[in-house]
């Protein structure tokens, strides 16, 4: 009798065990397929972020080069004033009026040497200089709004510098 109950007990410290093992084996199982989901969410966000960020930088990349092309066709439309208001085949125009140094006739309504106004040379260079910087400051502003336009989604969109 001693021996079916020492049986019993090593059957049943053995199935014990045993059922520990298996609710151990299950419980790892459980936690690893968690991990694993997570992993995987997290994976599929991280892939979401990249896909996201990706078009981000083709669309500023895009930006950048149109407005890099539509500047480099500014200034260089600036230089090409300059070069023909230098050689003469251009003039600037001015709103202004010529005082009168001296008169031929003083009955006559016009001025001695009635050439048109013009800028002085240094006044000449400091228009060309003030064209280029508007140049630039224009595609400057108009690229952060495209930057703020696509990146910006949860705020409206408008144009204050029409193109």
């Amino acid at each position: 009798m001693r021996t079916v109950i020492v049986q019993l007990l090593g059957a049943l410290l053995f199935a014990y065990a045993t059922w520990f093992l298996f609710d151990h084996v299950v419980q790892q199982r459980d936690t690893a397929r968690s991990e694993r989901d997570v992993a995987q969410a997290e994976a599929t966000g991280l892939r979401e972020a990249a896909r996201i960020t990706g078009e981000r930088l083709a669309t500023a990349a895009t930006n950048d080069a149109k407005h890099t092309q539509e500047l480099s066709h500014a200034l260089k439309a600036n230089q090409e004033l300059r070069d023909s208001v230098g050689r003469g085949h251009q003039r600037l125009q001015l709103h202004a009026t010529c005082t009168a140094t001296g008169r031929a006739d003083p009955g006559a309504g016009g001025v001695a040497d009635a050439g048109s106004p013009e800028l002085t040379a240094d006044a000449r260079q400091a228009y060309f200089t003030l064209r280029d910087q508007l140049a630039v400051s224009r595609q400057m502003i108009l690229g952060l709004q495209d930057h703020v336009r696509s990146f910006c989604t949860t705020q409206p969109t408008t144009t204050g510098i029409a193109p």
